[in-house]
Order: structure tokens, then sequence, then C-alpha cells
């Protein structure tokens, strides 16, 4: 609600890196140090240097708008996946979703192509990936979360469900264990 990022320091400082931040939602480092931001004010996925310097790096598929990027994650190639569920929004004017679905799309290591990878969930959310073999997919309206094999086009295979449970964020721990959020967090082994 107050459209910024903050930014927490090793010596447990607190400092705002970027305001106003597009509304910023689900957020990740990608392997320059560029903080990729689902910055859904204007349905756009951003990169944040460390100054704070935005940059938009997509913005619509086939022409139309995003729904509204939510949550981002940079597999370790640099190429990266985002989720795309509408969530109608008090600063857009507009209360129809532009695109036909909500999805999940690629966005290339280059930054220079972008691919929707899953188009059969009722409203993707938190989303994660394993290394460079698993993606794990939140469907929060089915309430549902889904793992994929992650090919090296950017591609998704091998659906199948993970737990009878969405989420709105996600994240993996070096153990391999999964958190998934929403009614508290609940850890998976």
């Amino acid at each position: 609600p107050n459209d910024r990022i903050l930014k927490w320091s090793v010596a447990g400082e607190l400092s705002t890196l970027l305001q106003p931040a597009g509304r910023a939602n689900g957020m990740c480092f990608d392997r320059q140090g560029q903080l990729i931001a689902c910055a859904d004010e204007r349905n756009e996925l951003w990169s944040i240097n460390s100054e704070g310097q935005s940059t938009v790096l997509w913005r619509d598929y086939d022409g139309e708008a995003l729904n509204g990027p939510n949550d981002v994650w940079v597999r370790p190639d640099n190429g990266l996946y985002f989720t795309d569920p509408f969530y109608k929004r008090p600063w857009w004017d507009h209360d129809q979703p532009p695109q036909k679905g909500q999805h999940v799309y690629f966005l290339s290591a280059d930054r220079k192509s972008l691919k929707r990878v899953a188009d059969d969930l009722e409203q993707p959310n938190g989303i994660i990936g394993r290394g460079s073999q698993q993606l794990y997919v939140a469907d929060i309206r089915a309430r549902k979360t889904y793992r994929y094999d992650i090919q090296s086009d950017g591609d998704l295979t091998g659906k199948t469900l993970f737990c009878e449970l969405g989420s709105d964020g996600m994240t993996i721990d070096a153990a391999g264990n999964l958190y998934l959020t929403g009614r508290g967090v609940t850890v998976f082994s």
C-alpha cells in the first residue's frame, strides 16, 4: 500500500530502495544482481539496479497488456518465469483482464522473447524453481500447487499435482523444503 521497495542491510539497517515502485509485488534477483519486480501499476515486469533505477523488461503479450504480473522466479541461466493473474486493482482504469485467461510466462535470458508456458490454470500466483529442473506454480483459486519439469527452451512439461493447497508466495530453502504461504506458512519436505 505504500508503493515502495525497502532494503534491509546485513547491518540490520532498513532503507528505501525505490518509491514510488510501480506498485511492485513479487520480486527476485537475477544473476547480475538486478532486482526483477512484478510492477502491476502498469502491468509491467521491471529490472531495478542497486541504485534504484528501473527499466521496463516487458509489458505485453500478443499486442495486449499483461493482466498484472504477480510473482517471478529467475532460473540459473537467467531466463525467468512469472505468473500473470488478474486481481482488479483500484489504480487501474480497466476492470476486465487484458489477456484471455491467467497464465505463466517465460522470458528468455537475453530478454528478447516472451512465451506463454502454462495456460490451463485458474489463477496462478506463487512460483519458485528448484535448480534448472523443476518449477512449482500455485494455482491459488483452485487451491492446488503443481510441479513442472523445466525444458532448456523454457517450456514446461510433466505437470504433476504437488499438493492440494494454493499459495500467495513460495520459496525453497537450501535443504530443498518448499514453503507455501496463505493461512500462515506451510512447509513441505
